[in-house]
């Protein structure tokens, strides 16, 4: 059943502001109960749509744009589909998941679907895509459990969270993806908003901030790219022209001072996305290597406005942000572990289990 508008934002500020606690305790135990709490409330059909096995195909599925893909339309359990109570109880296990800074970040860009929508009856293009902020799936991978292995799954356009848990730990929260179309609103009562701008600004401060040397070798020549490298690709160990392995651009050791505090606040924007002591723990692995193992790339114009792309790019992890489509109003940013995206390893060890039973 779907919230009309008026409702929706209310449940939004609602959530937003009851989280806030929750997300200085993050456990998985929250995410259990989240979850669990969830799921009782569904019918068979609903529960059928939302749940799958833990090693289901399903799990790797990794989308963020409209679709269908290959004629296949996204699989989960749609905010659409849900009653307003189950609406409700699905947000709070999306807050148990991300920071407050990332659920305002995630709610935000599901509201961007009425902006589109409304532009886009307006006789200003959009090929025919369903426009929905309710048109957001769910999905849970495994059963929830406090010592098993489970995963669940929040995804729709330009947005795709991904949470992978062992025996009580988030071994993995990615592939994360956010996008936003616009990514500044132009027009109308919200006019202003740029739901990324953090994202955006640090990026361009940074690349501004370098010398005539340090461009000559953080700059990519010609345009930027017309989207992520990485894309939608499981497999990010082959991309033409793009050696995953070998990062490219100015090393965060070649920084001064100033320079390197804003490419690790550039680095913490993504990563505080997630609950702080998930975080913690990615910064961590970001900073073990050193900063000479860490580097910044840019690509296209350098002023707000231009259409440009930057990716920083470490031994355990790649940060991309595009914003070149509709002149340089739609922003693709993506993060992905080079060695845990969707708990890699651990999916490698149950099918080598399973396959010797």
């Amino acid at each position: 059943m779907k919230l009309n508008d008026k409702i929706r934002v209310v449940v939004v500020c609602l959530l937003a502001t009851s989280a806030v606690a929750a997300y200085k305790v993050q456990t998985v135990p929250e995410m259990v109960k989240a979850t669990n709490n969830l799921l009782v409330t569904l019918s068979p059909e609903q529960k059928a749509k939302i749940q799958y096995p833990f090693t289901h195909a399903e799990r790797t599925n990794f989308h963020f744009t409209p679709g269908p893909w290959n004629g296949v339309s996204r699989q989960g359990l749609p905010l659409k589909a849900m009653t307003p109570e189950q609406t409700k109880l699905a947000h709070a296990l999306l807050a148990t998941a991300v920071s407050q800074k990332g659920y305002t970040k995630a709610t935000t860009i599901m509201s961007l679907e009425e902006i589109l929508r409304q532009t886009e009856s307006a006789g200003r293009g959009g090929g025919g895509f369903v426009r929905d902020p309710d048109n957001y799936f769910f999905s849970v991978f495994g059963e929830p459990s406090e010592t098993g292995t489970w995963g669940f799954r929040v995804e729709g356009h330009h947005l795709t969270l991904n949470f992978t848990i062992e025996n009580g730990k988030v071994l993995a929260d990615t592939p994360s993806f956010m996008g936003a179309n616009p990514a500044e609103v132009k027009a109308g009562p919200r006019a202003g908003l740029r739901v990324l701008s953090a994202e955006e600004d640090l990026g361009r401060a940074l690349v501004q901030s370098l010398d005539t040397q340090q461009k000559q070798v953080a700059v990519l020549p010609g345009n930027a790219p017309g989207d992520i490298r990485t894309g939608e690709r499981l497999d990010i160990d082959n991309i033409p022209d793009f050696d995953i392995n070998k990062p490219t651009g100015i090393a965060a050791s070649k920084l001064n001072a100033k320079q390197q505090e804003t490419l690790i606040a550039l680095v913490e924007e993504y990563a505080y996305r997630m609950p702080n002591e998930l975080a913690d723990v990615t910064m961590a692995e970001v900073r073990k290597p050193g900063l000479d193992k860490i580097f910044f790339t840019w690509a296209g114009g350098m002023n707000r406005g231009d259409q440009h792309y930057y990716r920083v790019h470490g031994p355990s992890f790649l940060i991309e942000f595009n914003n070149t489509q509709n002149n340089g109003n739609h922003v693709h940013s993506v993060w992905r572990d080079l060695k845990h995206d969707f708990g890699r390893d651990l999916l490698k060890e149950h099918l080598r289990t399973a396959h010797a039973n």
